[in-house]
């Protein structure tokens, strides 16, 4: 729904959710939310429906009482009872009327997800700059730190979407990893076939045509470490993480590899040792030649 608005303005710097219903038997609109959303109490859903915050897509309130009807799309605002602020801030590095550059801190998750709402990156900034229609180009993790790129218009954000399926953007990375002298040694570039594990959050490499790339030089070395500079060619899922994790050095506190950790395992003391570092490109709608970095740095631990 690119430029559309939407029945619901952003509150709180938060958008409405939006809810398909699917062909079925369900009695009312309320029943079926109910049903689709366990965690939503019966007496949270009539109070949003009360409060005229459950809409369908042309702006007509669902009531308790409103009749099922298939297709059509819900919507309605997402809260959460108790969230835990990440003890970090995010910085904006850029801005105009086109993007919005952010440095992301570690543990703040790019968008709204599980546990996350208002301590998610875009909802900070939709706040902190008032602008309702940012959205992100791109992600990087949520354990990575790092820069993040915004789009501002609607009516633009595809010219700036392109530039990452088509590689048209050139993007680095630095990571610390363990470092054995004279045992070990990184490729120039590393390619391999990526695919889901049997864990939803994890993937993992199989034999077959590579779909994933990464170029890799080693800046510095010291104390059984090692800094390097990653730069994805694709931009597969968790890539950089297994591509070092493969080369038998893992990235410094990753928590999913080569072990995942329990949920809520945060320890704010020692985040993920990757900062997605600089990124550069040609705008697509001005022709300037755009270029960012990170003021974050990454530190070999000592000796």
């Amino acid at each position: 729904m690119t430029g559309q608005r939407l029945p619901l303005p952003t509150r709180d710097g938060v958008g409405p959710s939006c809810v398909g219903l699917p062909q079925g038997a369900w009695p009312t609109i309320a029943e079926f939310l109910i049903e689709r959303f366990p965690a939503i109490t019966r007496e949270a859903w009539m109070a949003r429906m009360e409060a005229r915050d459950v809409v369908d897509e042309h702006g007509v309130p669902v009531t308790a009482q409103r009749r099922y009807q298939a297709p059509l799309r819900v919507y309605y605002y997402r809260t959460l009872d108790a969230e835990v602020r990440i003890p970090f801030d995010e910085q904006v590095l850029f801005q105009d009327d086109q993007l919005v550059v952010a440095d992301k801190p570690p543990f703040l998750p790019v968008t709204p997800t599980g546990k996350y709402l208002q301590e998610s990156l875009l909802v900070r900034l939709k706040r902190k700059l008032k602008l309702d229609d940012l959205v992100p180009l791109h992600r990087i993790d949520r354990s990575t730190a790092g820069l993040v790129l915004f789009s501002v218009r609607p009516d633009t954000r595809g010219a700036y979407q392109a530039m990452f399926p088509e590689r048209r953007i050139d993007k680095h990375y630095e990571a610390v990893v363990p470092w054995q002298p004279g045992v070990s040694s990184v490729p120039g570039t590393y390619r391999s076939r990526l695919v889901d594990d049997d864990h939803f959050m994890r993937v993992k490499e199989e034999a077959g045509e590579p779909n994933s790339e990464t170029r890799i030089a080693v800046v510095q070395t010291a104390g059984g470490h090692a800094l390097l500079r990653l730069s994805p060619v694709t931009g597969r899922k968790h890539q950089l993480r297994v591509h070092c994790m493969a080369l038998g050095m893992p990235i410094v506190n990753d928590p999913f590899y080569p072990t995942l950790l329990p949920p809520d395992s945060d320890d704010f003391d020692k985040p993920l040792q990757l900062l997605a570092k600089s990124v550069a490109f040609q705008d697509p709608v001005s022709g300037a030649l755009r270029s960012f970095t990170s003021p974050r740095s990454l530190a070999l631990p000592p000796r």
